[in-house]
């Protein structure tokens, strides 16, 4: 379980995060969703420990995030901006990987290169934006995380791959319990996939949905953005 209470962040005199709870249980999926500004990423950065809290905490079942490689060994993250080293293939990056990862699974590895069709020997900064994602994503899933963090994961991708994606992250979470945080601007990606929808606004989470059968019962998503819009229009957030 993912366990964040009273999180704060100041930049000069902007509050990124404003006393912020969030609460992911284990095996499940939280789709985190806000207009820019909202706190998103500040809040990612946190999670995987880039950032340090002003106040409050991070836990992850019951320790300590910030600071920890024990943790940060179990945590799986692809931000929105990916980051390669210069001249290396996906080759070159997996032997990296493997060796801070006591997870790594090299079978796993090798057949997902082969499900996306990606090439072990081709320089990454070569790829497209949307392959590099690709190789960001077989990398971070053959580390086996028990934690996993996206931001935006599959913008820019195509359909079938969006899918393919998308099936990894579910059958990890059946078969391991994986336990997943899902940052997106497509409310529609989400639906269908998460467990629970948090809305972000000014640094906190205003809004939690748990019960989707019921939100789906009122109009799916768009019910939630409308809620959320309506209370922005009318100052109550």
């Amino acid at each position: 379980m993912i366990e964040v209470k009273g999180l704060c962040k100041r930049f000069d005199d902007f509050d990124a995060l404003n006393n912020l709870d969030l609460k992911i249980e284990t095996g499940s999926i939280y789709g985190l969703i806000g207009i820019n500004g909202s706190g998103k990423t500040t809040l990612i950065k946190h999670l995987t420990g880039i950032l340090k809290a002003d106040q409050g905490s991070i836990q992850f079942d019951g320790v300590d995030a910030y600071d920890n490689p024990e943790v940060k060994q179990r945590i799986g993250y692809i931000p929105d901006e990916l980051f390669f080293f210069g001249g290396y293939n996906l080759k070159a990056e997996s032997k990296f990987y493997k060796g801070i990862y006591p997870n790594w699974n090299q079978d796993r590895y090798l057949q997902m290169i082969e499900d996306f069709g990606l090439g072990e020997l081709r320089r990454i900064s070569k790829f497209s934006k949307g392959m590099q994602k690709q190789a960001a994503f077989i990398l971070t899933m053959s580390c086996m995380p028990e934690y996993l963090i996206l931001d935006e994961p599959v913008d820019g991708l195509d359909p079938i791959i969006r899918r393919l994606v998308w099936r990894y992250i579910l059958d990890d979470v059946a078969d391991r319990q994986m336990t997943v945080l899902i940052s997106s601007h497509n409310l529609r990606e989400l639906e269908g996939l998460v467990d629970t929808i948090g809305v972000m606004y000014k640094g906190s989470v205003k809004f939690v949905h748990k019960d989707l059968d019921e939100l789906e019962a009122k109009g799916g998503l768009s019910s939630l953005e409308d809620l959320f819009f309506s209370e922005m229009e009318g100052g109550k957030l």
